[in-house]
This record gives C-alpha cells, sequence and structure tokens, in this order.
C-alpha cells in the first residue's frame, strides 16, 4: 500500500477502505507518512469529502491511535457531553450535578479555554482547592459514589488526531465536515462513554455560523456515534449571543449555582434541562424526555443538584462553602458600568467578541501560556429583544486593572441597538438522532 495512491484516490472521489484508513493514520501517528502527504490527503478530503462508514473508520482509527479510558467498572451507562463551544457556556457545571442528582454517572474528562470559548476546569478552579489531578482508579471511584467527578485530558488520548488538527490548522483545512465531526468524536469516544449527547452551537459565536452548517455537522458527529455502537444524539442551539449572562470563570461558577438553585438565566436553564433530560433519557434512567424533565425539575426544585454539586466539589478537594457563599469566589477589585448612549431595544450582541472582551479582561488566554485572572469578566445585563433607556448598564465589567477603555470600546462596537423592537433568538433550533 502506497500513501501517493490513496491520495490520488480520494482526490478523484473515490471511498477509502478501513484497511486504507487504517494504513494512513498508522503511518501518520509513527512517522512514515510525512506531514506533506497528509496535507494533501487533508485538501483531498475538504473538496471530496467522505462517506458514512469512512468517517466512522477514520474516528475509530483516531481512537486507536493513542490511550482509550475504560470505565466499565462504573455501574450504569455512562452519558458524556459536548458542546462545539461558545461563550458563556456553563452548561457543564449546571449538567453534571444535575443529572448525577437523579442517578445518571458522568465521568466527564475537560479541557481549558483557549481564546474567546472559556474552558471547564479554569472555571472549577475558580474554588480554591479544587483540581483535576486524581488518578484513574480514584476518578473512578468518585463516580461510582457521587455519580461524578471531573479529570483533565490524558496527554496521550487519540494523538493522531492533536496531529492531523494542527497540520488541519495550517493548511487551511479545518473547515471539513469529515475532519471535524472525526476529530471531536474520536475524543468522546476515546474518553469511554456508552452514550453521547451533543450540543452543536449555530451564530456568530460558535465555529459554525449558519443553521445548516451546524445541521451537517452535527447529523454526521450522530452517525458516527451511532456507527461504531455509542448512542448518540445532537441539539442545535443558539450562539448568536451568549448563553445566560455571565462571561468569566468565577462569575460563571456564580451563575452555575443560581441556576441549580432554580434561579438562573432562563436560556441557561432551558439548555441545562434540554441536554439533561436526553442525558436522563439515554441512560435508561427515564422512559421519555417528558419523564426525564420532570426529573431533573424535581431534583432543583428539593435542592438535591444544588447538594449534588457541594459534593463534587469537595470530593476534588474545593471548598464547597462557596455553594451557601459564593462571595467567597475570587473577586475583581474593579467594577465598571457600560451604560447606553441611546434608547432602544438590543438587536446583536456579537458573541465571539463579547468573548474576546472578556480575554482581554484576563478571563480567556490569548495563547496556551496565558495566566487566567479567574475573578475578571463581564456580566450582561440586556440581552437581545431586551428594551434600553439612556444611561441603562448594557454590561458590568469585572477587572483588576483600572483602565478598561480598549473593552469598553471593544463592547460598544458589538453590542448593537436599533431603534426597532427586535424578536429574541430561537434558543433550541432542533434535535437530531439519526
Amino acid at each position: 500500500m502506497r500513501m501517493v495512491d490513496l491520495i490520488a484516490k480520494k482526490r478523484d472521489g473515490l471511498v477509502l477502505t478501513k484497511e486504507e484508513i487504517q494504513f494512513i493514520i498508522d503511518g501518520f501517528t509513527e512517522g512514515s507518512i510525512p506531514d506533506y502527504q497528509m496535507s494533501a490527503l487533508s485538501m483531498a478530503i475538504y473538496f471530496k469529502g467522505m462517506n458514512e462508514q469512512e468517517r466512522a473508520d477514520l474516528t475509530m482509527a483516531m481512537v486507536n491511535s493513542g490511550d482509550t479510558i475504560d470505565l466499565s467498572a462504573i455501574e450504569g451507562i455512562k452519558v458524556d457531553k459536548h458542546s462545539t463551544g461558545g461563550v458563556g457556556d456553563t452548561t457543564t457545571l449546571v449538567l453534571g450535578p444535575l443529572v448525577a442528582a437523579v442517578g445518571v454517572p458522568v465521568a466527564k474528562m475537560s479541557g481549558r479555554g483557549l481564546g474567546h470559548t472559556g474552558g471547564t476546569i479554569d472555571k472549577l478552579e475558580s474554588v480554591e482547592g479544587f483540581h483535576v489531578e486524581i488518578e484513574n482508579d480514584e476518578f473512578i471511584r468518585l463516580v461510582n459514589k457521587n455519580k461524578l467527578a471531573v479529570i483533565g485530558q490524558s496527554g496521550n488520548l487519540t494523538p493522531a488526531d492533536k496531529k492531523l488538527y494542527a497540520l488541519r490548522d495550517v493548511t487551511a483545512t479545518v473547515d471539513s465536515i469529515a475532519l471535524i465531526s472525526s476529530s471531536i468524536m474520536s475524543k468522546k469516544i476515546a474518553a469511554g462513554a456508552d452514550a453521547i449527547v451533543l450540543d452543536v452551537k449555530t451564530g456568530a459565536g460558535a465555529f459554525m455560523k449558519t443553521i445548516d452548517d451546524s445541521v451537517e455537522l452535527a447529523k454526521a458527529m450522530v452517525s458516527i456515534g451511532n456507527n461504531v455502537g455509542r448512542q448518540t444524539m445532537a441539539i442545535i442551539s443558539d450562539m448568536s449571543q451568549p448563553l445566560g449572562y455571565a462571561i468569566g470563570n468565577a462569575l460563571e461558577v456564580k451563575e452555575a449555582i443560581d441556576t441549580l438553585k432554580g434561579e438562573g438565566p432562563e436560556d441557561l436553564t432551558e439548555l441545562s434541562l434540554t441536554l439533561g433530560s436526553n442525558m436522563v433519557y439515554l441512560a435508561k434512567k427515564a422512559d421519555s424526555l417528558e419523564e426525564a424533565r420532570t426529573m431533573l425539575e424535581k431534583a432543583i426544585a428539593d435542592g438535591s443538584a444544588l447538594e449534588s454539586f457541594k459534593v463534587f466539589l469537595a470530593a476534588q478537594g474545593g471548598d464547597a462553602s462557596v455553594v451557601d457563599r459564593p462571595e467567597e469566589l475570587p473577586q475583581a477589585k474593579y467594577t465598571f458600568e457600560l451604560e447606553a448612549k441611546e434608547d432602544g431595544y438590543v438587536s446583536e450582541i456579537v458573541a465571539d467578541e463579547v468573548g474576546t472582551a472578556a480575554m482581554i479582561l484576563g478571563a480567556g488566554r490569548a495563547t496556551k501560556d496565558s495566566v487566567i485572572d479567574l475573578a475578571a469578566g463581564l456580566m450582561l445585563r440586556k440581552k437581545i429583544g431586551d428594551e434600553v433607556k439612556k444611561g441603562d448598564s448594557l454590561v458590568t465589567i469585572y477587572s483588576n486593572f483600572e483602565d478598561v477603555s480598549a473593552v469598553k470600546e471593544k463592547l460598544y462596537e458589538n453590542i448593537i441597538l436599533s431603534s426597532e423592537k427586535v424578536e429574541k433568538p430561537v434558543l433550541i433550533h432542533q434535535s437530531i438522532t439519526e
């Protein structure tokens, strides 16, 4: 088998076999297939695509290129949730304890933030003492005991995907449905879940900006999951504006606590209940989505979801008292109000640019080596469709430095007011199960 022949085969729009894909990934991972040939194949895939079987075979070849996590010692059906990223996306902090409270085991592998997108681990580390550096046996013990634990991503999980992604990033082949879907799903499958719920974002703050592209990606990932024996479904949700009100690590932890109390933002609460209902249903803890949602609503109402969060934080070294006293979370030295310059209605909040404003404050990383300011961030006071009077606060800025003029300028440029009344955006566009 020769790589040049396989490049030509895909260039001509033909289907690669499982054995050919395995040959490619094995050779690329261990170095016998050079970057320039893999770049050529990536471009061929970009233009010619892959069918469902090719995508599934590529995914599993990348899964098998490194370590996989064995969760078989955890009792019950393990359901993972993956979001394609966004701004103010606090759902993991809400979903983990919420579904754990009704008996669904959540063995979560999470990452750190980069750029305008926040990372779950950074947010959790706003809680003093909390850590994700735990051994695999302890991780499994905690999930069996508390139904929830979070660890950082393994160094040798899907090395082929890491290597291929770095290559795609510099060869203009990131935007390939086949390569995006297999990249995401390889990590989810290697992480050991039995079933997967996908939150595929759409809009200005999302990787996929249009509904059609988001649906295409969601269908590709659901197909891969079901093809390789993982029951998988996807929700297409809005990211035309930040989710919830809080953008920034400690601020988002406080918002998650509010949501688990039943006092959170309407959109964050609704998305958490929708995704959570699907997780509970896939875990076979409920016979219908309606029954699953009722169970979750009860867990919020009776306080068991909040208690689940406390137990989870304490089990991983965190100071769980912040749940009752969130003022003990990291606090910024300064707060500033971004005041509306005129009357009107909020017509647009450009999510990724607002996320970048939070990053300038230190709430996100410009590079992998950047140091996060856990207290810094933004609290939206208005969302799309809300009426605004001149002088009203649009955003509260939380900062540990006094000069926030650059942040204010970026926010004014990306929070647009209209004289005409604007409809609130649809939060959940559709559900995809096959």
